[in-house]
């Protein structure tokens, strides 16, 4: 019988969940979804004081939003100390780990030795072979006391066949004998990580690069257990343009899953463009649905070079990797206007411009508005910036569209209210009777009709550019366009 796939994601919740977080709960999701595996959700929080509620929940909700699912957990490595305890007394018995005497003033003077001898600083294994009676006298004394574990003497090595960089292989020789619990008993993370796969039936760890150097470290671990050895597969790092490693100490919030959310992404949009970093299909294919990148998602598709996240602090337009920005417009344009309605929605009540009939007796409208004018736009935010004109009477004028669709041409003090008249009087205000009359009317003046057409987008959008004007008159209303065009002249005072 074939042995159920089963993967985690563990995030220590110190902080918000970061794009690297983000990837690799992705990878480890798709890859459950792929082998109709499991995904568990592991919060790691055994750092007490600086884990918090808030950023367990914060965690949890990015996840959610990106639509990452989970099919058990979230469990709480703290919960688990008493197995993670038991663990070591288990190796200590088995022999497999042992009790260091040493202390903080002896480790220093060791690694000052071997640093003066341009010697490995590796511990020297010196309380490794204590007798019996030796430890039972320095535990009478009250010798405080970390747990070790032995490293395997000799020649050999643990070797291992990462999925991603292939055969890794570490000698014995070059692991000194690691801690595993600390002087006040608690156990280190990489005992804890370990029992809580074996715990868990952990099949494959998919995890950064990072993570590599400590593989042979757990292997040894899960030997001494006698558990199974999961399959490895390292993803590589993120980085910033300047190679830096992307971090929440040095990029902020910029680099946080809820910033994308609170900026205009769409999730669908950011997960697609996330899975991009460090993965690719042989056709380099960027766009995906759900169904297709399932289908697509290979461990074997992640490549060895590391990936970079363009964070653009000082670009207002582009506040982060176009190609985010790209695959965000992408799905903003062509997504179903019903899948779009939720987000933009959001974003009118944020600006404190929703109005209750744009889902009820105007719904027909809100959709066809959204419809019409998102062609324009990158990020949902726009809808509430660049698009308030159409939900609010409150707008701004954007300069340069004042300065050279308005300002530039003062025939507009006197044209502007004839067109308003004008256009107030049409029977039936369509795309073709709107289109005529201020056609006619620039005929009139001797003027060219694009004077009119973009003085009157400025005036009744505050934009200087958009979808089709006639379109946009329509959507705007008769009302709004005429009182706005009434009010033209103010635009010269």
């Amino acid at each position: 019988m074939k042995q159920e796939v089963v993967v985690r994601f563990p995030p220590s919740p110190t902080g918000y969940l970061h794009i690297g977080g983000a990837r690799t709960a992705i990878f480890n999701w798709l890859f459950a979804q792929k082998t109709g595996g499991k995904l568990i959700l592991r919060i790691e929080d055994t750092d007490a004081e600086r884990s918090s509620e808030e950023m367990i929940q914060g965690i949890i909700d990015s996840l959610k939003w990106l639509g990452v699912t989970w099919d058990e957990g979230p469990y709480f490595q703290s919960r688990f100390s008493n197995e993670h305890v038991a663990a070591a007394k288990r190796l200590l018995d088995s022999g497999h780990a042992y009790k260091c005497f040493c202390t903080k003033e002896d480790l220093d003077q060791k690694r000052e030795e071997a640093r003066k001898r341009k010697a490995a600083l590796q511990y020297d294994g010196t309380c490794r072979n204590l007798t019996p009676d030796e430890i039972a006298k320095k535990e009478a004394a009250g010798t405080p006391y970390l747990i070790r574990l032995k490293v395997p003497p000799g020649e050999g090595s643990v070797m291992f066949a990462d999925i991603v960089y292939g055969i890794i292989e570490k000698k014995y020789e070059d692991i000194e004998d690691f801690v595993i619990v600390r002087s006040n008993g608690q156990p280190l993370y990489i005992l804890s990580n370990a029992v809580d796969d074996i715990r868990d039936r952990i099949t494959h760890v998919i995890r950064g690069q990072d993570g590599l150097a400590n593989t042979p470290k757990q292997i040894l671990i899960y030997k001494a257990l006698g558990a199974p050895i999961p399959k490895f597969a390292h993803m590589p790092l993120t980085l910033d343009p300047k190679k830096a490693k992307i971090s929440k100490r040095t990029h902020g919030e910029m680099v946080a899953v809820h910033f994308y959310r609170e900026h205009g992404f769409l999730p669908w949009a950011l997960l697609n463009y996330l899975v991009l970093l460090g993965w690719s299909t042989p056709d380099s294919r960027e766009i995906f649905s759900k169904e297709e990148l399932i289908e697509a998602f290979s461990l074997e598709g992640i490549n060895r070079a590391n990936a970079v996240f363009d964070v653009r602090k000082d670009d207002p337009k582009f506040f982060t990797d176009p190609k985010a920005i790209s695959i965000n417009t992408h799905y903003l344009r062509n997504l179903p206007v019903e899948d779009i309605e939720p987000y933009v929605r959001a974003e009118l009540e944020k600006a404190g411009i929703w109005d209750p009939e744009f889902e009820g007796t105007r719904h027909d409208w809100f959709l066809r508005t959204i419809d019409l004018i998102r062609s324009r736009y990158h990020i949902t935010t726009d809808f509430a910036t660049l698009g308030r004109a159409y939900f609010s009477d409150d707008y701004p004028i954007e300069p340069k569209a004042l300065k050279k669709n308005i300002l530039k041409h003062e025939g507009l003090k006197e044209w502007f209210p004839v067109l308003a008249d004008r256009l107030q009087a049409i029977d039936t205000f369509t795309v073709e009777e709107a289109e005529k009359v201020i056609r006619e009317t620039a005929d009139e003046f001797g003027i060219k009709a694009g004077i009119l057409i973009n003085g009157i987008r400025a005036a009744v959008t505050g934009q200087a550019v958009g979808p089709g004007l006639f379109d946009v008159l329509i959507a705007v209303g008769r009302t709004r366009v005429v009182e706005r065009l009434g009010k033209g002249v103010s635009f010269f005072e």
